[in-house]
């Protein structure tokens, strides 16, 4: 990779990092953030839909099911906007689960850089099936 895409994956990458902080999960904070042409077009961070609650977690702390996650929720605020994420790049700041890799798929994003490997790797490795590039960055 050539060091100015690197240099600016490790600014976005930290740049989901504080977006994170938004996020009023308190299992895991997660940021995301989508950029085309150089530009940030949408940015999410998980939490429960419009007009619910801030509260993620039930009383014995398990995610409740209707949480979206940061992926998602960038890339729904992209439909009600006027930009479109073919041939961007998300950054994200844990790797994607197996549906927003769906998601990303069909969004038309063709990069995905994350900073933090989850237990599970379906997620990613159904984006390399798909030919998405994905880059692991240790920030």
């Amino acid at each position: 990779m050539e060091e100015k895409q690197q240099k600016l994956d490790e600014r976005y990458l930290r740049m989901a990092r504080i977006w994170a902080e938004n996020s009023y999960c308190q299992r895991r904070q997660v940021g995301a953030l989508v950029v085309k042409d150089k530009m940030i077009i949408s940015d999410g961070y998980n939490g429960t839909p419009t007009g619910f609650e801030n509260i993620c977690e039930d009383e014995n702390n398990v995610s409740k099911p209707y949480v979206l996650h940061a992926e998602a929720n960038a890339i729904t605020k992209l439909a009600r906007s006027n930009n479109n994420s073919d041939g961007a790049t998300i950054y994200i700041t844990a790797s994607p689960c197996i549906e927003c890799a769906k998601l990303i798929i069909q969004s038309g994003i063709k990069r995905v850089v994350y900073g933090e490997k989850y237990r599970l790797s379906d997620g990613i490795d159904l984006l390399q099936r798909a030919g998405i590039e994905v880059v692991y960055l240790e920030v």
